[in-house]
This record gives C-alpha cells, structure tokens and sequence, in this order.
C-alpha cells in the first residue's frame, strides 16, 4: 500500500459507496417486505406504506413481483461491490499506522467513509445556516440528517482508532516491563474489550434486530429519518466490528519488538512546520 497521493480516486469511491448505502437504507421497507415479509399484515401494511411514503422513485416498477425495483437493486449490488473495491485500492496516508496488515484494509476503507461523512456533515450545517439566516427558511431535515450522520461518524472513528493504535494508552509502567510481560497484558487488555462486546451484543440482538430493524421504527418528526432502526444495530455491528479489529491488532503486533515510548515521538515534524509557516515562523 502506497502514501495517498490525493487520486481523484480516493473520493469517488467511498462517497459512491455512501450514496448506495444511503439508497438502500432510505428503501430497506421495500427490502424487508421481498426478502422476508413479516407474518403480521397489519406490520405488512405499515411498512408498505412507509415504502411508498419514503419511495424516492414511485414511477418504477419493482423487479420479481417485489417493492423494490430496478434501481434500489442496482444499489444493493453495487455496495459490496464498492466495498471491495475501495479496500483493495485504499491508500495510506503518511501519519497513519505503518505497520498495517492485509486484513486492516477494510477497516482504512471504512475510515475514509467517515471521513466523507464528515465533509457531508459540514456541507448540511452550512446549507442550513445560510438558509436560516440569509433567507429565513430552515429547513426540516439538516438537523435530524446531521444527528443521523455524526452517529456513524462516532461509531466508524472508534473502529479506525482501534485500527490505528490510537485509544488513549498510559506508558508509564507498560514501558517498563518486558516484552513477555506486555503481550499478556495486551491479551488482558483484549479479553476486557470482547467479553462486555459480547455480552452487550448477546443481551440485546433480538431487541435491536427484530424491534427496531425489522419493523424498521422511525424517528417521529417531520422528517422521520429511520435513526432507531439504524443505530442501535450499527452500534452492535461496530462493537463487534472493534472487538474483532482488537484481536487482529494483537495477532499482527505479537512479533514486533519492544518499543519505549517518549513524547517526542508523538510530535508531528511536518505539522509543527506548517503552523510556523502560517504564522510567518522560519
């Protein structure tokens, strides 16, 4: 994997993929009544009429005798595919993690979806602004759609930190010890992240997954974005998603040698010259 050089490339991937995500999340009703329709009618009823409601292209026929038609199906297709794509063409920039793996790649793709998320975000707030206060006409879904937005912000910045090495670490005695010493404690340090991401996922799956997703439950404004109904299973996806990483990280740092910590290390030369040039420094 080479250093980011900025491609053209690095940009339309992961916001295509963003953009079929949020196509097929907009339409799951449609989804959720031709893969696995409800036994309930009456739960049949509200989720045909949520699909038509939310439906971005009513005029479409749906494919197979289904709700969804062709371009909700083109969505779901292209997601995995961009995925993987995305993965295997991600770059690393030159201050993230060196020691990467092959398996890490994923996770770097996922982080420069967050990152998309966040220009969106900030796209959102600005066009709401200047409405509000240049035009006097807010709108009714940039506050909901940011709140939606900046929680897999949260969510996939934590899975990358996790990535990176990144978490708040204490060096003090770590440092001290020998390398025999540091991989049991770093394998201490793992069991207490996967045992509570079990036992939370475990003890909530079906209240998640079948209350919340399944009847795809809204949020009840005016906008009515589905933020329960994607959430709360994004929340379980990603903790699981962090236990995971936790135990690659352990896997791909065994071999490697001690490493003392200073707080040197942690300057970073290039920004340091950039914030002198800003202020006119040498």
């Amino acid at each position: 994997m080479r250093e980011s050089t900025g491609e053209l490339r690095e940009w339309i991937i992961p916001s295509a993929f963003l953009i079929c995500a949020g196509w097929v999340i907009w339409h799951m009703p449609a989804f959720i009544l031709d893969l696995y329709p409800p036994d309930n009618q009456s739960l049949v009823e509200i989720l045909r009429q949520l699909h038509e409601r939310k439906d971005v292209s009513p005029g479409l026929p749906g494919l197979f005798g289904g709700y969804a038609d062709a371009i909700d199906w083109l969505a779901m297709v292209l997601i995995p595919v961009l995925f993987v794509w995305g993965s295997l063409t991600v770059r690393i920039a030159h201050n993230e993690f060196k020691h990467w793996r092959q398996i890490d790649r994923p996770t770097l793709f996922i982080s420069r979806i967050t990152m998309i998320l966040i220009i969106a975000m900030s796209c959102i707030m600005l066009y709401e602004v200047f409405l509000r206060y240049v035009f006097e006409a807010p709108t009714l879904w940039a506050n909901e759609m940011t709140q939606w937005l900046a929680c897999f912000v949260f969510l996939f910045s934590g899975l990358y930190a996790m990535q990176q090495r990144c978490h708040i670490r204490i060096f003090l005695l770590y440092d001290m010890l020998s390398r025999r010493t540091q991989r049991i404690l770093d394998v201490i340090a793992v069991i207490i992240v996967c045992i509570p991401a079990f036992f939370l996922v475990y003890g909530s799956y079906i209240q998640v997954f079948v209350n919340k997703f399944y009847k795809w439950e809204m949020y009840g404004t005016a906008f009515d974005p589905p933020l329960p109904a994607t959430v709360l299973p994004a929340i379980l996806i990603v903790i699981t998603l962090i236990a995971l990483q936790s135990v690659i990280n352990i896997f791909s740092d065994w071999n490697e040698v001690k490493v003392l910590h200073s707080a040197a290390e942690q300057v970073d030369q290039e920004e340091i010259d950039a914030l002198k040039r800003n202020v006119g420094v040498q």
